[in-house]
C-alpha cells in the first residue's frame, strides 16, 4: 500500500470529515465542491475540528497546521485525476454519483481505487458498467471521530481493490469491516433502523414516552454495546435462553414497512427534531446543543481509549 493521495468529492458534513482523516495521517488531499464559498465553509469546519482536537491533546499545534496545509480545494472534476484513491460523499442523489463515477473511469489512472462513502451498493453507482474498481467505503458521521468504515465491494469489484481499501483505511487510522454480500443499508443502517423501527413504535401506540424509550436504551444494552455486539451478548448470555425468547419474543416485534403515520405527520407539519426546535421532542425545552457537546465528549474519549490500545498491544 502505497497511495498517499486522495481526492474526496463533495465536501459536506462526511466530506470535510473524510479529508481530516487523510490530513491528520500525512495524506495529500484534493477536496473537491461544488463552490469556492463552500470549499472555503468546509475548510473552517476542518480548521474548528482540529483545534478540537489540539483541545483534547489529540494533536498539537505544529500537525495540526501540516494537516491544514495539505489539503486543496477545487470546483473542478478533472483535478482528481492525479489522486491514488477517490472518494465520493456528494449529495443523495444517484444520478449524479452515476454521472461522477462514470466521469472518474475516464479522468483517473487505471489503478486508482473509486469509493462511495455514500452507503449505496456498487452495483447501482455503476449502472451496468464492469466497476472492477469501485468499492463501497461507508464512513460514519462524524468521520474524524467514528473508527468504523464499512467496506463492500460489487458483484465485479476486483478482491484485491477491496484489500487495498482496508490497507488504507487501516494506515489513516479507521477500523474497516469487509461485508461479504451487496445488501441495502450494509449492516450498521440495518441494525441501526431495526432498533428504531421498535422504538418509534412503541413511542407511536403509547407503550411509553419518548423520555422512558431512550433511557432504557441508554441505561441498557447502550452500556453494554461498546464491548460486547449484539451477537456476542447474546453468546455470552447463552444462545440457548435468548433463542428460547426469541421465539416467544419475536412473533410480536413491529415488521411494519413504512415508519408510523405519527412520524408523517410531525414532518409534513416541518417538524424536523432538533434542526427546526420541534419533532418528537420539543427542543425548545430541552439542551440539544449540551446534548450534542455530551456525545461529542463521549466519542472522543472512546478515540482516546482506542489510541491507548493500540500504544500499549504489542505489534
Amino acid at each position: 500500500m502505497a497511495a498517499q493521495t486522495i481526492a474526496v468529492i463533495g465536501n459536506g458534513i462526511i466530506g470535510h470529515g473524510v479529508s481530516e482523516v487523510f490530513a491528520k495521517a500525512g495524506w495529500r488531499v484534493t477536496l473537491i465542491g461544488r463552490s469556492a464559498k463552500s470549499l472555503e465553509a468546509a475548510l473552517t469546519k476542518i480548521g474548528e475540528s482540529l483545534a478540537m482536537f489540539a483541545d483534547h491533546g489529540l494533536v498539537n499545534a505544529d500537525e495540526r497546521a501540516k494537516a491544514l496545509s495539505r489539503i486543496r480545494t477545487t470546483t473542478e472534476l478533472e483535478d482528481a485525476k492525479g489522486a491514488e484513491f477517490v472518494i465520493e460523499a456528494v449529495p443523495e442523489d444517484m444520478a449524479l454519483k452515476r454521472t461522477i463515477f462514470a466521469r472518474l473511469d475516464k479522468i483517473c489512472a487505471s489503478d486508482a481505487v473509486l469509493a462511495s462513502s455514500s452507503g449505496h451498493l456498487v452495483s447501482e453507482l455503476v449502472e451496468g458498467r464492469k466497476g472492477e474498481r469501485v468499492v463501497a467505503a461507508h464512513f460514519w458521521y462524524p468521520p474524524q471521530l467514528i473508527p468504523l468504515v464499512e467496506v463492500c465491494g460489487g458483484p465485479t469489484t476486483l478482491p484485491a481493490v477491496v484489500a487495498r481499501t482496508c490497507d488504507i483505511l487501516r494506515a489513516v487510522g479507521k477500523e474497516p469491516v469487509v461485508i461479504d454480500k451487496e445488501v441495502p443499508g450494509f449492516i450498521g443502517n440495518r441494525i441501526q433502523f431495526a432498533a428504531l423501527r421498535e422504538a418509534w413504535s412503541l413511542w407511536a401506540s403509547g407503550v411509553a414516552s419518548a423520555e422512558a424509550i431512550d433511557a432504557v436504551v441508554r441505561n441498557s444494552i447502550g452500556r453494554r454495546l461498546g464491548v460486547t455486539g449484539p451477537i456476542e451478548s447474546a453468546d455470552v448470555g447463552g444462545l440457548d435462553t435468548m433463542v428460547a425468547f426469541a421465539r416467544f419474543l419475536q412473533p410480536s416485534l413491529d415488521a411494519s414497512p413504512l415508519p408510523p403515520p405519527a412520524l408523517d405527520g410531525l414532518v409534513g407539519e416541518g417538524n424536523r427534531g432538533l434542526p427546526s426546535g420541534r419533532g418528537v421532542y420539543d427542543w425548545s425545552k430541552r439542551d440539544g446543543a449540551g446534548l450534542l457537546v455530551a456525545r461529542r465528549e463521549e466519542l472522543i474519549r472512546w478515540l482516546k481509549a482506542d489510541r491507548s490500545s493500540r500504544q500499549t498491544t504489542p505489534p
